[in-house]
């Protein structure tokens, strides 16, 4: 696999964490961790991991689409997945869940976008470990190269511990720590030599 990432400027970033620069302009964005689900030359596709959406509950969810469960894991929230196809449902997930329509991202993740694995978290034989999302964000070939050249993302290895974290708040400087260094210490602006 040719891992030159997009126009030959980097390594591609699936499976990992972009972690939003302080100065992000996009509201949408400001403050966001998102894993990296697909990223090729043919563009790229995340799952914001530390946003909820407080306006649908799982329970909401369930009913919309008339599926049935006795109990229901309070646990599970539903995420504002990022802006794009905003009522389509995505599920990040630990790869001890496998389904016909799920994609493995590496060895510790797997996405699965169908009903399928909804019905499974509703009955209590969902996956391990779980994000629902609703929508995703996304980036056209060579957008997301141009945005990272422009010091809008940092990248961090994802791991299950953060990703999968119900914690929301602190979720972006926990990541940021990853690197180690404050987050108070970064600017939007870095050198060039």
């Amino acid at each position: 696999m040719d891992t030159s990432g997009e126009s030959g400027a980097g390594p591609y970033l699936e499976g990992q964490l972009l972690v939003a620069m302080p100065t992000m302009a996009d509201p949408r964005f400001a403050h966001s961790v998102i894993y990296m689900c697909a990223h090729s030359d043919e563009g790229a596709m995340g799952l914001v991991v530390n946003k909820l959406l407080d306006s649908l509950s799982f329970t909401d969810l369930l009913e919309q689409l008339e599926i049935e469960a006795e109990s229901v894991d309070a646990r599970i929230r539903v995420h504002f997945g990022g802006p794009v196809e905003s009522a389509r449902g995505f599920v990040l997930h630990s790869t001890d869940y496998t389904h016909e329509a799920t994609m493995r991202v590496d060895d510790d993740f797997a996405l699965t976008a169908t009903v399928d694995v909804l019905k499974a978290m509703a009955e209590g034989s969902g996956p391990r470990l779980s994000m629902l999302a609703l929508g995703y964000a996304g980036w056209a070939p060579g957008q997301l190269d141009r945005e990272m050249q422009e010091n809008g993302w940092l990248t961090v290895p994802a791991d299950e511990e953060l990703v999968f974290d119900e914690a929301q708040d602190g979720k972006w400087e926990r990541a940021v720590g990853r690197l180690g260094f404050d987050p108070g210490n970064l600017s939007g602006f870095a050198g060039r030599a």
